[in-house]
């Protein structure tokens, strides 16, 4: 932590500053978690202590709640289960996921103490619970969870007072970081970092989190997985500079960002893309061809209507029918496309989940024209280096692929790595995948280069050798737009 210190940030309160200058990807700080637990949805599907899918995991036999990949993580992840596992046990079943990373987080307090390492730069007791803030129906439930907790924290663990306890789980609730699987693609638990919790907010932050697993192939318990988070420099950063993230999506306009912000971390965001709402004119902006733009009621219209198409579509993604998806997305498109920009957020929305259920459904050509649109969308408003954009990138170069769009997908690809390279490094698994698939496009692309026609030709023999499988079922629309911080739902 020698590349960064605490100082007052002028209506922030207490923030962090580089002492030196970064340049793009270059990695600020790494922090392990406090302590971490799996979402209850996904207990019995995600190892509890590399936090990775897998298929088959072994249930603990004593609690029977715990999943672990095998005996090497079951061994890694035992120091913080032990407690856990008799708690459980004693109490007949698990609590949900804040109780229990509330418990976890006490017995290491009353392990370690406040100081747990030697990189830690403030206390869990010197955080900010905002318990004092909360509107009245949160704090009700948010009292049933200390009841709860009462009832599951043993008597043979030590006694700690009702402040105290009120105060980790005000902790929790408003800094409690979304923890990923070992790809960075599915929010699958949650936990806690305190020097994180010391980064403010930005909308157009100069830094991104990334949360790094480490090398889970190690059979060594102790090298077998270091879960902890890495905060990247987005672009140059001079000594001195204050280091912001973005708790938010940037997708979002102005109005609702600083909506979330209030309600969920309690704070009004005086940021110059806030203070100026800067892109928000493309946001909801209209189409305009040969310099003429629509009228703002045509423009409101159509927004009106792709926003009732799209809770509409959700409801039939919800319900699995995929090809009602896809028909009222083109239904709306049709309507929609020749009036709304290319950024306008709705349609965006649109085109990201039409492209994501045209793939699963092996529309290819389809997706790939949906996805491309999405991503030329994506480039006008995000961050060049921002994670969301390179993910969207990475996707669509997929899909162009499976399209026998080689050229544009390998294009994709390309700038889905650059942008991963600074967001995750090198070394993380999700880069590692797109190095791989950068190179098989490259080669497919020298050989299509040199001849459509047995390019296409290999292609179609080894695809009848190879069938394609089906792609993973879509997410919610929302579901890849996650806030930095996890929230009680």
């Amino acid at each position: 932590m020698e590349n960064v210190a605490i100082f007052e940030s002028p209506g922030k309160g207490r923030g962090l500053k580089a002492t030196k200058e970064f340049w793009a990807g270059d990695v600020i700080f790494a922090e392990p978690s406090v302590a971490a637990v799996v979402f209850d949805s996904l207990a019995d599907r995600i190892c509890h202590s590399c936090f990775r899918r897998q298929e088959k995991l072994q249930k603990c036999g004593q609690c029977k709640f715990a999943h672990y990949c095998d005996r090497t993580c079951q061994r890694a992840g035992w120091a913080e289960h032990k407690l856990e596992c008799s708690a459980i046990k004693t109490h007949g079943k698990a609590p949900n996921e804040n109780i229990r990373l509330g418990a976890r987080i006490l017995w290491r307090l009353d392990k370690d103490g406040s100081m747990m390492s030697d990189t830690q730069m403030v206390t869990l007791e010197e955080l900010e619970d905002h318990i004092a803030d909360m509107p009245e129906d949160d704090l009700k439930d948010f009292k049933v969870d200390i009841h709860n907790f009462l009832d599951y924290w043993p008597r043979s663990s030590k006694q700690h007072t009702i402040d105290d306890t009120f105060h980790i789980f005000g902790v929790i609730n408003c800094n409690g970081f979304t923890v990923s699987d070992q790809r960075g693609l599915q929010a699958v638990g949650v936990g806690l970092f305190p020097n994180l919790c010391m980064v403010n907010h930005n909308c157009w932050p100069n830094c991104t989190v990334i949360l790094n697993h480490g090398n889970q192939s190690a059979v060594n318990t102790m090298f077998h997985s270091q879960r902890r988070i890495e905060l990247r420099s987005l672009g140059k950063i001079e000594g001195g500079d204050e280091l912001t993230v973005s708790y938010v999506d940037f997708l979002n306009l102005t109005e609702e960002r600083q909506k979330l912000l209030k309600t969920q971390y309690f704070f009004d965001c005086t940021c110059e893309h806030c203070k100026d709402h800067i892109k928000d004119d493309l946001k909801l902006g209209g189409l305009e061809v040969d310099g003429v733009k629509p009228t703002e009621e045509q423009v409101k219209e159509a927004t009106d209507y792709c926003f009732e198409m799209m809770e509409k579509m959700e409801k039939a993604r919800l319900n699995g029918n995929y090809h009602e998806v896809v028909k009222i997305s083109k239904d709306c498109l049709e309507k929609t496309e020749p009036v709304l920009a290319d950024t306008h957020i709705y349609q965006l929305r649109m085109w990201s989940t039409l492209s994501e259920v045209q793939a699963y459904l092996q529309l290819f050509d389809d997706a790939a024209d949906n996805s491309r649109k999405m991503v030329e969308g994506y480039m006008k408003l995000y961050h060049p280096n921002n994670a969301a954009l390179g993910m969207a990138a990475m996707r669509s170069g997929v899909t162009h692929w499976q399209a026998g769009e080689i050229e544009v997908g390998h294009g994709m690809v390309c700038r889905a790595y650059a942008i991963l390279m600074v967001t995750h490094g090198s070394m993380h698994p999700i880069t590692k995948d797109l190095e791989a698939m950068r190179m098989q496009t490259e080669m497919e692309l020298r050989m299509f280069r040199q001849n459509e026609y047995v390019y296409h030709s290999m292609r179609e023999a080894a695809l009848k050798n190879k069938p394609m499988t089906m792609m993973q079922e879509p997410m919610n629309m929302e579901e890849g737009v996650k806030n930095l911080f996890h929230r009680r739902k």
